[in-house]
């Protein structure tokens, strides 16, 4: 019987490293918007994709509500990760642009939205 791929979310998923991270935002990169959410990409070397997520404290004062947007996008990607071309690797920023929060599955229909795109553009 066969397994369906796992979807997990590992620390070597998530982008760390300083160099990178100015690099994506140094500009030249890729970028749109599907509200509330921006997403900021450019292609890796390594065929495996890496993330960041950010919520600004301008947006959310408490913590808790900053910490549940990034949970929302966390498990939204995990869940969709697989719509990236399978064999290309990108170094991806999500960024939230809205003061509210929305539902789980809004969130998710966006992430689909930007991975979709993120796909047919390269």
């Amino acid at each position: 019987m066969d397994n369906p791929p796992r979807r997990t979310f590992r620390k070597s998923e998530r982008l760390c490293s300083k160099k990178v991270i100015d690099a994506l935002f140094a500009g030249g990169n890729k970028s749109f918007s599907a509200f509330p959410l921006r997403v900021v990409y450019m292609e890796r070397p390594e065929p495996a994709s890496q993330i960041l997520v950010s919520v600004s404290k301008r947006h959310f004062k408490h913590a808790v509500d900053r910490n549940r947007v990034k949970r929302q996008i966390r498990e939204a990607y995990r869940l969709n990760k697989d719509i990236l071309p399978a064999g290309k690797g990108f170094y991806i920023a999500f960024i939230w642009l809205s003061d509210e929060t929305f539902t789980s599955q809004v969130v998710t229909n966006r992430i689909i939205n930007l991975l979709t795109r993120i796909k047919e553009n390269d």
